[in-house]
């Protein structure tokens, strides 16, 4: 069975004690309360990751996740921050390519293999996102678009390297806009990326969990998680309520 997940990415919000008020708010709602086989993973800004991790720790369905790492691991880069860094703080998962780093930072295919290689090398699981934007979709190409990335970036993992990978979908017409692909978009879409990954992979695509993640909220959480190909959810807004985001991983 694959591994269902509810990521929060809190992008560049919160301050550290804001963080950590709606840290403890989270785990006092929903730390107990988190189905068997459900990781929650708070995706925190840099200077959050170290005390967050330590609110989390005694919750066993609760993860430490970073938004972005370097592809080396260590140098005259300042300003960025390396995977031995993050292992360093007991984080589990790094949210890789996602389209704010690829549209604002260039972030291409070939630059998120390497970092996929570090996230990997040093013990932590890559949240690899994927989508195509508005005029992608309506030009007919999204499905090419979206494949492609995956391939170009993830297709010279071995089959042990793949299985470690999480795949988050995100339709970028659907980030933070309000709207939210349908739940039969959101399957087609995750069905047409597993088949490519067993198209390379075999039955190892079959574990791999494929999360949604365009604009989730408490409404639609709930049927967007039955979907068969869809494992949960990239929450980006929605995560920093604790309330509402609490209800989202009650619905999965």
């Amino acid at each position: 069975m694959r591994q269902k997940i509810v990521a929060g990415n809190w992008k560049m919000n919160k301050t550290l004690e804001e963080g950590l008020t709606l840290t403890s708010e989270l785990t006092n709602m929903a730390g107990d309360e988190v189905r068997s086989g459900v990781q929650v993973v708070l995706c925190t800004p840099f200077i959050h990751l170290a005390a967050v991790g330590k609110l989390i720790k005694s919750y066993s369905h609760f993860a430490l996740g970073a938004q972005n790492c370097h592809q080396q691991v260590s140098g005259a880069y300042t300003g960025e921050i390396s995977a031995p860094m993050l292992q360093s703080i007991g984080v589990n998962y790094v949210i890789l390519g996602h389209s704010e780093r690829r549209q604002y930072f260039n972030e291409g295919n070939d630059l998120l293999r390497q970092k996929v290689d570090q996230v990997l090398a040093h013990g932590m699981r890559p949240i690899f996102c994927c989508g195509e934007t508005l005029e992608q979709r309506e030009q007919g190409i999204h499905l090419d678009f979206v494949t492609n990335q995956l391939s170009e970036s993830l297709f010279h993992l071995d089959n042990e390297a793949i299985g470690r990978v999480v795949i988050a979908y995100e339709p970028i017409w659907a980030i933070g806009t309000g709207k939210t692909a349908s739940t039969a978009q959101a399957q087609e879409m995750h069905a047409l990326l597993r088949k490519h990954l067993a198209g390379k992979y075999g039955q190892v695509a079959n574990s791999i969990s494929i999360l949604y993640g365009g604009s989730v909220n408490a409404g639609n959480a709930k049927e967007l998680f039955a979907c068969p190909d869809v494992d949960g959810g990239l929450v980006g807004g929605a995560s920093l309520k604790s309330r509402e985001f609490t209800d989202i991983i009650k619905s999965i």
